[in-house]
């Protein structure tokens, strides 16, 4: 699809950095095996293989990564895949087979970084374990993740972002105060635990590689043994929450549930402005409280003494959303958004995906970037995370079709046409 607002800026910055194909990107010469689904894992490769890294996406012959399916389609193609799988080859491989089993030993003995979350015990159960891996290849990094780790009294329970969200204090402290718990609507636990695990990665890698961390004495050489990294997806959930372990140990305090509301400041809401828009303010910062309350006519609030602290202003919300909930009723969002602007106060528009394609800073960003596709023609997607100056990453080419790479793959490590047809016979591809 042409975007119709496309301009000539926008051409401009298909060649800058972090969008333009030019650069092999900083993790070029790393090979990462991407043997996981669903999602955390997956998108952990993603990451990678956006910054160049080659990623080989290893799937079942007969069972596809289930994302293919996952969400819309369009002529039978999964739209989600697309996203997940791009910068990725693709392979089939049986790992229950022997002869899948001896296939991927040939793979990790050339690989970086293999990513997995088959529950705990599953790939020793076909002698792919840590010892195998590790003996057909010391400088292997092998990413393991899981609902719950890979030791404990759960962690060979089914494991999914939303049983994460659940258990990590997310869902209790999202929705209204008098409704119940809410999950989002999209893979929260699985995206943050993605994160973490594409930079445990890049640390184990580092650890290895480290002449001052590899032999103990700096200057020595580095140690060029790979290491296990066991991510629960439950744990950056808890994280990402921030001090209520904290409070909780030294106050008894249990954040409660405060809907858009915040017990740290106010006002901080969502309103509805006089066209049937919606508006987030946030006034995190006591000068920006202060901007809002003077811009909405209401500066008489600013001198009461419990206006002074963050806490304070959390106590008095609700007076304080009437006050800028009725001046945003009063005009259309254009206008509250200028007059913010103008006040150098706080707000956002509520966006739905429309809105960010058509946003100038995300234009301005090159958020979204257009990827050539061979099924679906021009597809329009999130680019790669981040800007780097020098070595920017490159969206190659969008997810490929089940086991579109695997005669080119085994080909790579020197299997005649004989012997792959010999693997399919079996089963095996």
């Amino acid at each position: 699809m042409t975007d119709p607002h496309r301009t000539d800026a926008d051409a401009a910055r298909d060649d800058a950095p972090g969008t333009a194909a030019s650069s092999p990107g900083p993790l070029a010469g790393l090979r990462v095996l991407d043997l996981a689904t669903l999602f955390a894992g997956p998108l952990a490769a993603t990451m990678l293989g956006d910054f160049g890294a080659e990623v080989i996406k290893v799937e079942h012959p007969r069972r596809p990564d289930p994302s293919r399916g996952h969400g819309p389609s369009k002529d039978g193609i999964g739209l989600w895949w697309k996203l997940l799988g791009r910068n990725k080859k693709t392979m089939t491989l049986d790992l229950s087979s022997p002869e899948g089993r001896a296939v991927l030993l040939r793979l990790a003995a050339g690989a970086d970084v293999i990513i997995e979350n088959f529950r705990p015990g599953t790939l020793e159960k076909w002698d792919l374990g840590w010892d195998e891996l590790s003996a057909a290849n010391p400088r292997l990094v092998l990413a393991r993740v899981t609902g719950f780790g890979q030791f404990g009294p759960y962690a060979r329970r089914p494991g999914f972002g939303t049983l994460a969200e659940a258990m990590s204090g997310f869902a209790a402290l999202t929705g209204e105060p008098d409704g119940p718990p809410t999950l989002p609507p999209f893979g929260l636990a699985d995206s943050i635990a993605a994160l973490a695990t594409s930079y445990a990665v890049m640390a184990a890698l580092r650890g290895r590689d480290s002449p001052t961390l590899g032999s103990g004495r700096a200057g020595g050489p580095p140690s060029g043994r790979g290491q296990v990294v066991d991510m629960a997806i439950i744990e950056p959930m808890l994280t990402v929450l921030g001090p209520q372990p904290l409070w909780y140990d030294q106050l008894g305090y249990v954040q409660p549930r405060t809907g858009n509301r915040s017990t740290n400041n106010a006002p901080r809401n969502t309103y509805r402005t006089a066209d049937g828009s919606w508006v987030a303010v946030s006034t995190s910062a006591q000068s920006i409280a202060e901007r809002v309350l003077r811009l909405v006519g209401r500066p008489d609030l600013t001198d009461e003494p419990w206006f002074a602290s963050g806490a304070g202003r959390a106590g008095h919300a609700d007076e304080l959303d009437q006050a800028v909930g009725d001046w945003i009723g009063c005009h259309n969002r254009a206008e509250v958004l200028a007059e913010f602007e103008k006040a150098e106060a706080a707000v956002a528009p509520v966006y739905d995906i429309r809105d960010v394609l058509a946003d100038e800073q995300y234009r301005a960003l090159g958020s979204i970037t257009e990827v050539p596709d061979d099924e679906l023609g021009t597809l329009r997607m999130q680019n790669v995370l981040f800007r780097l100056s020098e070595t920017p990453g490159a969206i190659r080419w969008a997810g490929r079709p089940h086991g579109a790479d695997t005669d080119e793959v085994l080909t790579g490590l020197g299997m005649t046409a004989l012997e792959i047809a010999g693997l399919r016979a079996a089963g095996a591809l």
